[in-house]
């Protein structure tokens, strides 16, 4: 073998040790590593619970918790605000008063959650677990009993939650989204609330076009100004409610209880509304 050729092979062999030792020190620092630091995260989160009491509740604010199992855990009165949830697993979890706003949640796991009394204000919950199979138990519905909602924005099929004094005010449970440069899209076929508690909520200024608000229990709740554009109301109970200025263009009311509603002969699109001719006055 002569110099040049000796050179060559020295030369390969440094490049494929060189690969070789990049890969090891790759799968050390950046395969095993982040499943280690999830785990550390998720003990670190438990320990900052059991140490924190009322006078001094948790503080996870801003903090990335994204893909965690935080299932069954007692966050009540915590502060999550501007924390990134994606994906996060909550199954069971208390999240009763605890500040969610302005938090990330899409693709978390919400089977059980109880988010009674939560700050939520300006929240994304996009397409979270709900459920735990096709069967779509809505028993496993999370809870927002007085939550705070305002400006939420949700894509979901969350059949059976209860949203009772709930303020959705200004909230997005329509199926459209703004993006840049492509305009408005429509990004799921429509949210799904069959069964869903909204009674006494306040509504105002929300989004629900093409919303399935079957047998949706809506009594008292105040929905002036929202949009109803195309949703279905099938069944839905609406005694008592205020429909001042709400646009029903293509609203179906097919079924639905509308005794004592206020505010209905100032709806916009009320010539265009379906089957008002079969509620339930």
């Amino acid at each position: 073998m002569n110099l040049e050729n000796v050179g060559r092979f020295r030369w390969t062999w440094i490049n494929v040790a060189s690969v070789a030792a990049i890969t090891v020190l790759f799968f050390c620092m950046g395969g095993l590593q982040p499943s280690l630091a999830a785990d550390i995260v998720t003990r670190q989160v438990t320990e900052a619970l059991v140490k924190a009491d009322r006078d001094h509740p948790a503080d996870f604010s801003g903090m990335d918790l994204s893909y965690l199992d935080l299932a069954g855990l007692d966050f009540k009165g915590a502060n999550l605000s501007d924390a990134d949830l994606y994906g996060t697993d909550f199954t069971g979890a208390n999240l009763t008063d605890v500040d969610l706003s302005h938090t990330r949640l899409d693709r978390s796991v919400l089977i059980n959650a109880n988010m009674d009394g939560a700050n939520l204000a300006g929240a994304s919950i996009l397409r979270p677990t709900v459920f735990s199979d096709l069967s779509f138990n809505q028993s496993e519905a999370p809870s927002f009993r007085g939550a705070g909602l305002r400006g939420v924005r949700i894509q979901a099929r969350m059949d059976g939650a209860d949203f009772s004094r709930a303020d959705l005010t200004e909230a997005d449970l329509s199926p459209y989204e703004d993006r840049a440069g492509e305009g408005t899209i429509t990004t799921v076929p429509r949210n799904e609330l069959i069964n869903a508690r909204f009674v006494e909520a306040r509504m105002v200024k929300a989004k629900l076009q093409r919303t399935i608000l079957h047998f949706a229990d809506l009594r008292g709740a105040d929905l002036t100004g929202a949009n109803l554009r195309n949703a279905e109301l099938i069944g839905a109970n609406l005694e008592g409610a205020n429909l001042t200025g709400v646009d029903v263009t293509g609203a179906d009311f097919a079924r639905a209880r509308i005794k004592g509603v206020r505010g209905l002969d100032t709806a916009i699109g009320l010539e265009a509304a379906l089957n008002l001719d079969r509620a339930q006055q």
